[in-house]
């Protein structure tokens, strides 16, 4: 079979087929038992398991509905997921209602999509039965996968059914509340991680060894987490071991563990959880592990803080983690997840840029005093890469600073039933394009970036850009500079008053001292210390410092904060500040 022509179900049969008894998932669970209990299923498992569910499915609706997985992280989600594909439906990735019928996020996907079933699990049924119940028109059909006859599919044989072009909705967990799916391919998904493999793999001739292991604790309703955990292992017939992310923020030195104690680690994260494995993962929790055959670990999804990848690899050096192994990435899922990444082989490299060039568009590195440090994402080599003037539509020379836009076979086809939003994004057309490079249609991904000796650097996205006292100002670097100062997250939002705009910062901050009077004076620190290092490298005054307890702030699905929320809750006075003084 040729992969390029190859379904997600049509690679899953062939997996059953020629390696019917490897193991294909391992889900460790360590709610069952701290230590970690472990189920695993094979090959031959997972297509008995698919072929039941599709079938009850199937009785539903028909080839194109929609079916949404609605489960906590765990073997039965990815059976769900699985089983909507096999079923020729388009599957709906998403997360369990966190408050029932009132999660408005869930809720709003579910009215977009309108699926016909939800597949989720005897655990949070009644959750996601008040959840579709609560919907306009006609409820879906709830399926509890764990209530069918799993083991023994006596009767049960491959659906053959049709399988349509789309193989899933991707809902952005972006800054607003109205969701919006994008719609990936089977193709895409096929695509993106044969780019993955050639980019990741390069040095060894774009194969990877075949005792890799796939580990992941990112949510699977997560682009990243579901390339990963789920549909990698399908594709490229490598066994996964996987756990929740819940699992990961009780005790983040558990993805240490795995990561010591699997063949050859895959694996994936966002920033924070550098920053939080570095903190929280002490001496005894390594004692006697060994990181030396880690092959990859991808930090993306999230702005990627030089400070944090230092921190990460001089903290695990001692237990032999490669400082190659490291590879910084950008992606989004608008190209179904990966895009680029630094090249394999050499640990992450960074260049200063001057602050005051890059803030008026231009990139030019410089010493320490005044600079931006950026990580460099290496040479764009998965698919077509340009920087374009977004107002003018025209390349921009290197060291220049604009959008990313995107042209390859990961490139997802649109929004879902959102043809003008679809046409804006998807339908980039270039003016004037530079030989060999084609004229349309391009992804305009609003992202930021700019080429500096042929390597590809992440600037921040259009829309949070700060303008103040007319100049630009990229809120990624601000808040990487209080991050430093702080270790909490923190958003930076301009705020118009009379005349122009401000600059405020808003703060989670852990409140630290045995007396009233020692909290207050760690709360004057804070502010002298973010105000000064604000001023020296951004040449900027605070107008506003906003100092809130832990989890104050609105964040995505994925974690990101939602700089546009964060601004309308501060014009609100909505933040409880910890200084009521301020």
């Amino acid at each position: 079979m040729a992969v390029s022509e190859a379904s997600i179900p049509a690679l899953l049969r062939e997996q059953a087929r020629q390696q019917p008894d490897a193991p294909a998932y391992t889900f460790i669970d360590y709610d069952l038992d701290p230590v970690g209990y472990s189920e695993t299923l094979t090959w031959s498992q997972v297509q008995w398991r698919v072929q039941v569910v599709a079938a009850e499915l199937a009785s539903y609706g028909s080839p194109g509905d929609r079916a949404a997985i609605l489960a906590p992280q765990g073997l039965d989600y990815i059976v769900g997921f699985l089983a909507a594909l096999e079923a020729g439906f388009i599957a709906v990735p998403l997360s369990v209602p966190l408050f029932g019928a009132h999660d408005e996020r869930v809720s709003a996907t579910l009215k977009d999509c309108s699926p016909v079933a939800i597949l989720t699990t005897s655990a949070v049924v009644n959750d996601v039965v008040s959840c579709a119940h609560a919907l306009p028109g006609s409820p879906p059909a709830v399926i509890e996968i764990d209530a069918l006859d799993l083991d023994r599919p006596r009767g049960v044989h491959p659906t053959n059914t049709p399988q349509t072009k789309t193989a899933l909705l991707q809902y952005t967990s972006g800054s607003t509340r109205q969701p919006t799916g994008v719609v990936v391919t089977h193709k895409n998904v096929i695509a993106n991680l044969a780019q993955v493999i050639a980019d990741y793999f390069e040095d060894i001739g774009g194969v990877p060894p075949r005792d890799l292991t796939l580990l992941s604790w990112l949510p699977f309703y997560h682009d990243m987490g579901l390339l990963l955990g789920l549909t990698a292992p399908v594709v490229l017939g490598l066994h996964a071991v996987l756990t929740s992310p819940v699992a990961f923020l009780q005790k983040p030195a558990r993805w240490m563990q795995l990561l010591a104690s699997n063949t050859r680690p895959f694996s994936a994260a966002p920033n924070f959880a550098f920053e939080l494995a570095v903190r929280r993962t002490s001496d005894d929790d390594m004692a006697g592990l060994d990181l030396g055959h880690v092959q990859v670990i991808l930090s993306g999804s999230e702005r990627i803080h030089a400070a944090t990848l230092r921190r990460f690899t001089e903290r695990f050096s001692r237990f032999n983690l490669p400082e190659t192994a490291l590879r910084p990435s950008y992606g989004l899922a608008e190209a179904t997840v990966y895009v680029a990444s630094s090249s394999p082989g050499c640990p992450p490299t960074t260049v200063r840029f001057d602050y005051e060039k890059l803030s008026a568009g231009h990139a030019q590195p410089c010493g320490n005093e005044g600079c931006s440090e950026l990580v460099s994402l290496g040479v764009p080599r998965a698919c077509t890469m340009r920087i374009v003037d977004p107002e003018t539509c025209i390349e921009n020379p290197a060291g220049k600073v604009g959008e990313i836009w995107l042209h390859g076979d990961n490139i997802a086809g649109g929004y879902w039933r959102n043809p003008q939003l679809s046409e804006g994004t998807f339908g980039g057309r270039l003016v004037d394009p530079s030989p060999g490079t084609p004229q349309e249609p391009w992804l305009r991904t609003g992202d930021l970036g700019v080429m500096s000796e042929g390597e590809l650097f992440i600037i921040g996205r259009i829309k949070d850009l700060l303008i103040v006292d007319g100049r630009n100002h990229y809120p990624d670097d601000i808040e990487a500079t209080i991050q430093e100062i702080t270790g909490g997250r923190v958003a930076a939002i301009s705020v118009p008053n009379d005349r122009s705009e401000q600059l405020v910062a808003i703060i989670e901050l852990k409140k630290r001292g045995s007396s009233d009077d020692e909290v207050v004076d760690r709360l004057h620190t804070v502010k002298r210390e973010v105000t000064w290092a604000i001023s020296k490298s951004h040449g900027l005054r605070v107008a506003d410092l906003v100092l809130v307890p832990p989890g104050s702030l609105p964040i995505t699905t994925s974690g990101k904060v939602r700089r546009s929320a964060c601004a309308e809750r501060y014009r609100q006075d909505e933040f409880t500040r910890l200084d009521t003084s301020a």
